[in-house]
């Protein structure tokens, strides 16, 4: 059995709402289009912030699309997940926001559900390519996120294998 995290589950529904259900439809344009968030490049590092309510994310120019891709996941985390202006907060707080925002990048640009349905086997470096390709990520993200993916399976099988053994 499989089982999703809160994270998973809300990336699922946020993007199965838009019909978002496959590789190829994944778009950051799209995905703010449809969310009511303004984006704008720039050549200034990326960000994301509130003006009137209204959210803007605000993409370095100079990175590549996948980059841009990556950075707009991050980003994407701090408009629909944090409150505040980092800039009055403290350290510890800030860095905790970077790094739930992190998580939710790697998530949200190859998500578990659409993973799931590919029904990967290995993690070769060909697997790797194919996946960096599919979801227009780097190849160091893919193989992060893939190696995240296989993880998490491990250790629900080890889980589901205790508890079988429970009984």
């Amino acid at each position: 059995m499989h089982y999703h995290s809160h994270l998973e589950e809300y990336i699922k529904e946020f993007y199965t709402q838009m019909g978002i259900i496959t590789p190829s439809l994944l778009d950051h344009e799209e995905i703010s289009e449809n969310s009511g968030i303004k984006v704008f490049y720039w050549s200034d590092s990326s960000q994301a912030l509130f003006a009137n309510e209204q959210p803007f994310i605000f993409l370095d120019e100079t990175l590549s699309q996948q980059q841009q891709w990556q950075e707009f996941c991050h980003e994407l985390a701090h408009v629909l997940l944090h409150t505040g202006d980092q800039f009055y907060m403290s350290p510890l707080f800030r860095e905790y926001q970077e790094h739930k925002a992190n998580n939710f990048m790697y998530h949200a640009c190859m998500p578990t559900f659409m993973l799931k349905d590919l029904q990967l086997y290995d993690c070769t470096p060909y697997t790797v390519l194919n996946l960096q390709e599919l979801f227009n990520v780097e190849y160091e993200f893919a193989l992060k996120r893939l190696t995240q993916y296989y993880n998490k399976r491990i250790m629900q099988k080890r889980h589901n294998i205790r508890l079988r053994n429970v009984r």
